[in-house]
């Protein structure tokens, strides 16, 4: 990343956001994150860099304060910088269920809010108030989840689905952005914690998740991380507008 970068990262406070922003950090770019709760480790960081860091306390999973968030944002954003990069990263894959048990609507529209309206906000902030002079670049955290249907998953198939198909608009109407719909694949957070604490009657795949642990076939966050800031910032990234990181290894 080239010392003047901007990056917007949502979901920091812990998992593959936070180690995104770390790196970020340690690479010198200024970061601006928004999570529900402030991350010691990444002031931490930044003390020790000298990089700056704006921590932004906000639920991106309520509808009251997407709106809110994103402006809050845009307020932070800085100018002058050669590059700006948002990195959607924030989801949940609750209510994990049956569509036949989808009853609590409420749930339902949390997951929504959270992988898909407050990408949509966030962005819209993002686009308005980053230079379009400058090398604009947003990635949105996608899964293999919302390209091939996944028993007990709906909701969550259902938001990465719509997540995918809202970057290839953002692309259409955006020629000059670079921008992708980015699966990380399985990697080792609280969210795989949760997945493995699911309801088997609810979730019939529950078995391969647990094989993957037991196996140590989960990424590390870090390991993750750096690839996709690799891509990011490589002259390839927006070719492929629905990509998956497993697909980009860094050069050795």
């Amino acid at each position: 990343m080239p010392t003047s970068t901007v990056a917007v990262v949502t979901g920091a406070s812990r998992g593959l956001g936070e180690a995104l922003a770390e790196q970020l950090l340690v690479s010198g770019a200024s970061v601006i994150s928004l999570a529900r709760s402030q991350n010691a480790r990444l002031a931490e960081v930044a003390a020790q860099t000298g990089a700056h860091l704006e921590q932004l306390s906000v639920d991106l999973s309520e509808t009251s304060s997407i709106e809110s968030a994103a402006g809050l944002m845009s307020a932070a954003l800085p100018a002058g910088a050669s590059r700006y990069l948002l990195i959607n990263n924030a989801g949940t894959v609750d209510p994990v269920s049956l569509a036949e048990g989808l009853f609590d609507a409420k749930s339902i529209e949390r997951a929504f809010n959270l992988n898909v309206v407050a990408v949509m906000v966030v962005t819209a902030a993002f686009l308005r108030s980053a230079p379009k002079s400058a090398d604009r670049r947003i990635v949105n955290i996608s899964s293999g989840a919302g390209r091939k249907p996944t028993a007990g998953w709906p909701v969550y198939c259902a938001t990465k689905a719509a997540l995918d198909h809202y970057t290839r608009v953002l692309a259409v109407e955006n020629p000059g952005l670079r921008v992708a719909s980015l699966a990380p694949g399985v990697v080792d957070t609280a969210m795989q914690e949760r997945i493995r604490s699911s309801d088997r009657h609810q979730f019939p795949e529950l078995d391969r998740f647990l094989q993957l642990h037991e196996q140590g076939q989960l990424a590390s966050p870090q390991s993750v991380a750096s690839r996709i800031l690799h891509h990011v910032a490589s002259d390839r990234y927006g070719q492929e507008i629905l990509d998956d990181i497993r697909n980009h290894d860094i050069p050795t």
